[in-house]
């Protein structure tokens, strides 16, 4: 088989088959196919597209490329959860244990913060002592003793993805939906899960701007799924302002811990509880998710969701003390107040600006490698068709850096838009892919 002549196949349009596609997945990752190919490749697969069958053979080969987890030792149908990324989604710190709580295991593997949107991984890590990077023999152990487990994803989890992201990163093909799919649904395939949950992220604080990208990518990864024997459901949610009121690692774990507490913010809540729904129907636990979302709505009330998540913390070596008390957990020297210019309503709150700001403090990163600061953020205490007086507090900058936050505190408050009539609050979920 010739690199060359796959190439120039699906240039001129043509679909490639399984041979073609595994012989550049294991060339490329085993470095006798050079980056110039591949970029050829990948460009060619921009600009051509794939068929969906492609698609899916080019997951497979991709999920193939290095370690699986078999969680067949987990008694049950195995159900995950995935987030295309936003600004504010803490949404698996309450799902997981949620879902858990109701008797249905969870073994979750997460990633970690690059531009505007916030890992999972580096908000737990906000908890002093929390371990992130098990091994897979420790993560096993975890799901089995307690019924739930958050980790980092292992350095061979579909190793080719990691390997083709880079380079799509310096060839401008990151933009394509083929490409996005078969690198989100690899590592889920590859992470052993029978069934999968995607949240698919619209609007300005996500990669799919409005909502027939977001539907095209999200009908995309559920026919992958249903073409590698896989159940999944795509829920589209709304990514124009901040998921909740916390951006920032340690400030999101606190939101998240009052949410599971029955404190949290309502549309943080009316998510986790659909989601969640969600996962114990594909997992056999519920006939529905109006009955799922019964189900767990008391196990929030009970209490039952925050000691599973409390458990999870004790086992992964984190301090329960940081968590019990969140005021011991890391905490930013100023809080800086940003005032309204005027009385109205907010009209306007764009998650991507915020998300920047955020990164601007220190709560992410520019480029993978960069240190973070755990403790920094922003604080919304109004959100979109919340009214709003002169001078009341629209936000909160949590700062170590004084004079940085005041510019950023400038910048958050040209974010918001102000109307002086009311404005109705945004849809949370727009629709499911089923």
């Amino acid at each position: 088989m010739n690199t060359l002549d796959i190439i120039a196949k699906k240039r001129d349009g043509g679909e490639l088959t399984a041979a073609e596609l595994e012989f550049l997945v294991r060339g490329y990752t085993a470095g006798e196919i050079p980056d110039y190919q591949l970029a050829a490749f990948l460009m060619a697969v921009y600009i051509r597209g794939m068929t969906r069958a492609e698609t899916a053979l080019f997951t497979l080969a991709m999920a193939h490329s290095g370690d699986q987890l078999d969680l067949g030792a987990i008694p049950g149908r195995k159900v995950d959860k995935h987030s295309t990324g936003g600004v504010g989604d803490k949404t698996t710190l309450v799902v997981a244990p949620l879902v858990a709580a109701a008797g249905v295991p969870v073994a979750k593997m997460s990633g970690r913060g690059l531009g505007h949107s916030g890992g999972t991984v580096d908000k737990l890590e906000a908890i002093p002592g929390f371990r992130a990077e098990l091994t897979e023999m420790e993560f096993m152990a975890t799901v089995q003793k307690t019924g739930l487990a958050i980790s980092g994803q292992t350095g061979n989890l579909a190793p080719a993805d990691k390997e083709l992201y880079a380079l799509r990163d310096v060839t401008a093909t990151v933009a394509s939906i083929p490409l996005i799919a078969s690198s989100i649904m690899s590592k889920k395939i590859a992470a052993g899960a029978d069934a999968i949950v995607l949240d698919v992220k619209c609007g300005s604080g996500a990669f799919m701007a409005d909502l027939d990208s977001a539907r095209v990518l999200a009908r995309t990864m559920v026919d992958i799924g249903r073409r590698v024997g896989r159940q999944v459901r795509a829920v589209i949610s709304n990514m124009d302002q901040p998921l909740g009121a916390a951006v920032g690692n340690a400030l999101e774990v606190k939101e998240a811990i009052l949410t599971l507490q029955n404190q949290g913010p309502q549309d943080l809540t009316s998510l986790a509880l659909s989601l969640g729904a969600h996962m114990l129907v594909l997992a056999g636990r519920v006939n529905s998710t109006s009955q799922g979302e019964q189900v767990l709505a008391e196990l929030l009330a009970s209490g039952a969701a925050w000691e599973k998540f409390r458990q999870l913390v004790i086992d992964q070596g984190g301090d329960p003390d940081a968590i019990d008390c969140p005021d011991l957990l890391p905490q930013a020297q100023f809080v800086l107040p940003v005032h309204a210019p005027s009385n109205g309503y907010v009209a306007g709150l764009p998650a991507d600006k915020i998300g920047r700001a955020s990164v601007a403090l220190g709560a992410g990163r520019q480029k993978k490698g960069d240190a973070i600061d755990l403790s920094v953020g922003v604080i919304l205490r109004r959100k979109i068709g919340d009214p709003i007086k002169k001078e009341e507090v629209l936000a909160e900058i949590h700062t170590n850096d004084k004079q940085r936050g005041q510019k950023i505190a400038r910048e958050v408050r040209s974010a918001y838009t102000i109307s002086p009539e009311p404005v109705k609050p945004p849809e949370l979920i727009y629709e499911l892919i089923d």
